[in-house]
């Protein structure tokens, strides 16, 4: 077995940019080799500004490789949560830009030729109790009325039409979602970005930002110093000590993947026989999905810790377990891959982007970073040119985690609180 990501294991990389000296001064300097940073490089490239992506690691080597490979549809709080909190019109528009975020995608995959297994095979999202399913019956109306948008309802009755399990108690299907390749879609953003002229920068640990004048920073790594007349963070989870403000205000938490062995086509048939991406409703969730190579992945907030290989290992083995009850068929399939990694959760569970004290920023995608951050990539490359009405969630307080200034000491009381709340509700 790999502690190591499926994705990131079985995509080529783009280029090797471990070397490639740091320039003395640029345009914009991106921190952040992920969805988000890539993303913005090539736009910002195409439009013709100087460009340093900053990466710690490597390309994709944090979120962005380390995720199921679903981009759904969808707010991290559900469509009815946001109606109550910020009103029909913009929880409507919050929504759709979802949608707009799987077309970001698909358009880039196409108009850059990235071979990175994209399709819209729909999303599956599963009742962990009956009275989740009514709530999602109300959903669907809601989303019918105010957006225009159409999920189908799976009773229990019919749910092996979906998936090869009596675990949960109904479903929704939404057609639009995808699943994709997300490592060869990353190394495909950055061999693109470096194509229009943006430089990549990996292992370039950005140490220390000292601000000269209005968005003008100096911006220390571990291989030189660049001078940027503009600086965008995309760091999500692993935002660290050289951005105060932005750490103060996300939450990292560990989320964990196993992938089992190549299995055959007529069990894959039985499992998930519409190949959709899945999730359920508890707060400690599930997720799966076949990958391109008929594997089960199989991932969730196994445990409320920081991925380390030792947490890494506890967490499969949570996975494992839950992936044979979930999927009795699968108790005795070969775990191939077991990995972790961090998702960004706010205190509102929103993204959260656009300027503070001369620094500009995009994250905190709850789980849903990999349309999102794609897309708000793209968005801030207009955003940082002028246009302040690239940025759809720019009205949004961010506030930060009270007590909050290093390590996040409160999983374990969040991990607590939601495992108390998927016994109760």
């Amino acid at each position: 077995m790999k502690l190591t990501s499926y994705w990131l294991d079985t995509a080529e990389p783009a280029g090797d940019f471990r070397r490639n000296p740091i320039p003395a001064e640029v345009d914009v300097a991106v921190v952040g080799a992920g969805f988000t940073g890539l993303s913005a490089a090539l736009e910002l490239a195409k439009q013709g500004a100087s460009v340093a992506l900053l990466e710690q690691h490597t390309v994709g080597w944090g979120a962005s490789g380390r995720n199921g490979g679903m981009a759904t549809t969808g707010l991290a709080i559900g469509f009815a949560q946001a109606v109550k909190r910020y009103g029909e019109r913009p929880a409507t528009a919050m929504f759709l830009e979802y949608n707009r975020a799987i077309d970001t995608i698909e358009s880039l995959v196409k108009e850059h030729g990235i071979d990175c297994d994209f399709e819209r095979t729909g999303k599956l999202t599963l009742a962990y109790k009956p009275a989740h399913y009514e709530g999602m019956k109300r959903s669907q109306a809601l989303l019918a009325e105010l957006a225009g948008h159409h999920v189908q309802l799976v009773p229990k009755a019919d749910i092996h039409s979906e998936i090869g399990s009596d675990f949960y108690h109904g479903a929704t299907v939404d057609p639009q979602a995808a699943g994709l390749h997300v490592a060869r879609f990353a190394q495909g953003l950055a061999a693109a970005a470096v194509q229009h002229g943006a430089g990549i920068h990996e292992n370039a640990a950005v140490t220390e930002l000292r601000r000269v004048s209005g968005t003008v920073h100096d911006v220390h790594t571990t291989r030189g110093i660049t001078r940027a007349k503009q600086v965008l963070v995309g760091t999500s989870g692993y935002t660290g000590r050289p951005f105060p403000w932005l750490q103060r205000r996300v939450i990292p938490v560990g989320s964990f993947i196993i992938v089992t062995e190549p299995l055959s086509d007529d069990v894959v048939k039985t499992l998930l026989p519409n190949r959709r991406m899945a999730s359920d409703s508890k707060n400690l969730i599930y997720y799966f999905r076949l990958t391109p190579d008929n594997r089960m992945l199989f991932g969730g907030r196994a445990r409320f810790a920081t991925s380390s290989p030792d947490s890494d290992l506890k967490s499969g083995q949570v996975l494992r377990k839950a992936m044979s009850t979930v999927f009795p068929t699968l108790a005795d399939a070969r775990i191939d891959y077991t990995w972790g990694g961090l998702v960004d959760l706010s205190m509102d569970q929103m993204v959260h982007a656009g300027e503070h004290d001369g620094l500009f920023y995009s994250l905190c995608y709850s789980g849903h970073g990999v349309q999102m951050a794609t897309h708000m990539g793209t968005a801030m490359a207009a955003y940082l040119g002028g246009d302040r009405s690239a940025n759809p969630w720019g009205a949004l307080r961010f506030p930060p985690v009270p007590g909050h200034f290093g390590r996040p000491w409160f999983l374990p009381l969040i991990g607590g609180g939601a495992r108390l709340a998927d016994l109760v509700r």
